[in-house]
């Protein structure tokens, strides 16, 4: 029986591992194009050429050919559904989980795409959704903008609350998980009742950082993470014309501050490094940026420690190092945020900076995946909307017992409250003089391209960023350069170059 070749190709968008002679008219995950596929490596496959064997992904219907057929006979899925399979088999591999339980902790979008993906591929699975909060799950992505008056409450949630009880999916509010009991399958809960599971994802999520600082606790202080978050700050911004300060200039500091800007709140912002979005952006686009912030009205210290936040039993303003002090109404600790990772590393599931969790983002216990910001895959965590998306939708598909790859995708940033399109990917900090950097700044526009070798490694876009999906297509499949870097030293050469290898990118 002769061998024919069979390669693996990743989607660059969402991280989805196709396995076939050639990428999926779609992908299956994130609807991307099949020219968003890149071809990682090719082996050699026992399937026989003349005829393969091929399984609908959807429904299991098995079907026989040199080719998938164009639509499911059973389900009506299309071609790209149909996964080829080892003929060797006598028996098609059925889902591990059709008829058992899969309980979801936690409902962001990764735990809402784990069972939106899970149902879809076991329609008999029973899964349970658990939230600590009670509002519906929600766009968390877009509080910054009901913040900001911009939405409605109304636009917030992910799903009306009809299409839970149309798909079968069992959402329980308002409800804390104490423990997860592994040996017995048990998922425990604080009112005293437990339930059993055959297959658990924790999409737990992150938490608001609040470093040690001296005040903190007092009233007016507050952090901006959940929808609870956002309507105490609404509240607070009742009277006209009150002070803030926000601690902290990531994106998270930007977005509140941006928010509160827009509801009339005379904001300062506060940053401990030497231009904003130190992780994400060098100093001249941090430099640009801080610019057209400012015109934006908000005020901007950097390079500046805080030593306490003033007041009595309410906060007066923000002290810093040095003895300067910044009056403010209240208080917004933007720090960051930090992987929930308790109840996994309390039940003895591995943890690190996040769940660790393999290519199928599965755990150390076979029954239990991770997703989203509470999930390191190979060293990262995300904590960025669209991973966490793409892993729940390929962790509901393992969990319905589809074995189902997540290769990674490149890291990358945008800002969207404040009107600026900012873009930002790959390396940002040089490490040594092997990396060359290609730059151009303007008084409101910067480009900054920086190589490795032949190969495009991180990118940095203000102003115009409509180059941004072709640089990350550049970047995750390794395109080579060295034909432009050759004959060019210009921002513009390789811009040009970019639209010309990914013009449906842009």
């Amino acid at each position: 029986m002769s061998g024919t070749s069979s390669a693996v190709w990743v989607c660059v968008v969402c991280g989805y591992v196709h396995r076939g002679d050639k990428p999926p008219a779609e992908c299956p995950v994130c609807g991307a194009s099949s020219d968003a596929f890149e071809l990682q490596e090719t082996s050699k496959s026992p399937l026989p050429s003349a005829e393969n064997v091929w399984r609908c992904v959807v429904c299991g219907y098995v079907h026989k050919g040199v080719e998938a057929p164009q639509e499911c006979p059973l389900c009506g899925a299309p071609s790209n559904a149909f996964e080829r399979i080892d003929e060797s088999a006598e028996t098609p591999k059925k889902p591990a989980v059709q008829r058992g339980t899969l309980v979801i902790v936690g409902a962001g979008v990764a735990g809402v795409s784990a069972a939106e993906s899970a149902r879809q591929h076991a329609p008999d699975m029973r899964i349970v959704l658990i939230s600590d909060e009670a509002a519906l799950p929600y766009y968390r992505l877009n509080l910054s903008r009901y913040l900001a008056g911009q939405i409605s409450p109304e636009q917030l949630p992910l799903h009306p609350e009809e299409w839970y009880t149309q798909n079968r999916i069992e959402r329980l509010h308002s409800c804390i998980v104490s423990n997860i009991a592994l040996d017995d399958h048990l998922v425990r809960l604080a009112d005293g009742s437990s339930m059993r599971f055959d297959k658990l994802i924790f999409a737990t999520g992150a938490s608001a950082f609040v470093p040690a600082i001296p005040g903190t606790e007092r009233q007016g202080v507050y952090v901006f993470r959940s929808l609870d978050d956002a309507e105490a700050l609404r509240r607070a911004t009742a009277n006209q014309g009150a002070k803030a300060v926000c601690i902290g200039g990531g994106i998270l500091g930007l977005e509140t501050a941006g928010a509160l800007a827009r509801r009339g709140v005379r904001v300062t912002l506060l940053e401990s490094a030497d231009w904003l979005l130190p992780r994400q952006l060098n100093r001249d686009a941090g430099l640009l940026l801080e610019n057209l912030v400012k015109a934006q009205g908000i005020s901007i210290k950097r390079s500046v420690r805080v030593s306490g936040i003033s007041g009595d039993d309410a906060a007066h303003g923000v002290e810093l190092e040095g003895g300067e002090h910044v009056e403010a109404d209240f208080v917004v600790v933007t720090a960051g945020v930090r992987p929930n990772t308790k109840l996994a590393k309390d039940a003895g599931i591995t943890v690190k900076q996040g769940i660790v969790v393999d290519d199928c983002l599965q755990t150390d216990h076979a029954d239990i995946f991770a997703v989203g910001d509470c999930a390191e895959h190979r060293g990262l965590v995300y904590g960025l909307w669209d991973p966490a998306r793409f892993q729940g939708t390929i962790a509901g598909k393992n969990a319905a017992g589809i074995p189902t790859e997540f290769a990674g995708v490149p890291r990358a940033n945008s800002l969207k409250v404040l009107d600026i399109n900012l873009y930002s990917i790959g390396v940002v900090s040089i490490p040594d003089d092997s990396y060359v950097e290609w730059c151009r700044l303007t008084e409101s526009t910067y480009v900054r391209y920086v190589f490795h070798g032949r190969k495009l490694v991180g990118a940095i876009l203000i102003g115009d960023i409509h180059l941004a999906a072709a640089i990350t297509k550049a970047i995750k499949s390794e395109t080579d350069f060295s034909g432009i870097l050759k004959k060019h030293s210009d921002v513009g050469a390789v811009s040009e170059f970019l639209e010309s290898q990914y013009p449906g990118s842009n």
